[in-house]
């Protein structure tokens, strides 16, 4: 299952990513987490991990690949080239991951510098790598992508099975929401919702701008949550909530 975790910036995706990474490997599912956000430096350590060289730095670097794409007649003539004969993920090149136990981290690219340029070329290449990318037996994909909707504009969604949407309690996450699953469904993707720091007091409120049906689980606010994301420490907390959400996860079929 190839997982795509989307919503406003600010919402909470690293950290249901991690989350949801965390219960599955906890099952004995093998789980590759694609970190496509180009601008948020804090998965990584809310997993436990290091950072490793990302994807566009292993193909030479963004200005790079934008070159090659440039010069060539399109990016797929170039990214076709980049994964020819498909790609499985115990054949991902090893300096570009980074491992504990059955989570493993691999980084499509940063934006670093000023003036570097559009995180297009990184777009595509993910959009590339998850269409070619092959799954065993257990094995599961969740993408962070970045943050709001341009991921859409890029296509990635095509190349996942199941869209899961972050929604924090403000109003921006609120209306986002009810686009992101408006273009789900044009692009034919199944899509549910993860509501995310939900506690008693605003749970009717909420409740009452989304679709209920599209609900697939909620994951409460925590105090230690809040303090690992202040730190940028490690998450790894056994939530009733996300061993809920997990169990309707896989229920699914996509």
């Amino acid at each position: 299952m190839k997982i795509l975790v989307c919503g406003k910036g600010g919402s909470g995706k690293s950290v249901v990513t991690t989350l949801l990474a965390g219960e599955l490997a906890s099952r004995g599912f093998k789980v590759l987490v694609v970190d496509m956000d180009e601008s948020n430096f804090g998965l990584h350590r809310q997993l436990g991990l290091e950072l490793p060289k990302s994807l566009t730095e292993y193909l030479g670097g963004r200005r790079e690949l934008s070159q090659k794409i440039f010069k060539a007649s399109g990016e797929e003539e170039v990214l076709s080239q980049v994964f020819r004969g498909g790609w499985k993920v115990e054949s991902l090149p090893a300096e570009c991951l980074s491992h504990r136990g059955n989570i493993t981290l691999l980084a499509v690219g940063k934006i670093r510098r000023f003036e570097e340029g559009c995180a297009c070329p990184m777009g595509a290449l993910a959009r590339s790598l998850l269409e070619r990318l092959e799954l065993g037996e257990r094995e599961v994909i969740l993408v962070d992508s970045d943050a709001g909707i341009e991921h859409f504009g890029r296509g990635v969604e095509g190349a996942c099975s199941l869209i899961l949407v972050v929604v924090d309690p403000t109003y921006e996450s609120l209306r986002l929401s009810t686009s992101i699953l408006k273009m789900a469904g044009e692009a034919g993707k199944p899509a549910y919702l993860i509501l995310n720091r939900v506690n008693s007091r605003i749970m009717d409120t909420l409740m009452k701008g989304l679709d209920k049906s599209r609900i697939l689980g909620v994951v409460p606010e925590r105090e230690e949550i809040f303090q690992a994301c202040l730190e940028g420490s490690e998450i790894r907390l056994n939530l009733k909530e996300v061993s809920e959400l997990v169990d309707r996860l896989l229920s699914l079929k996509p």
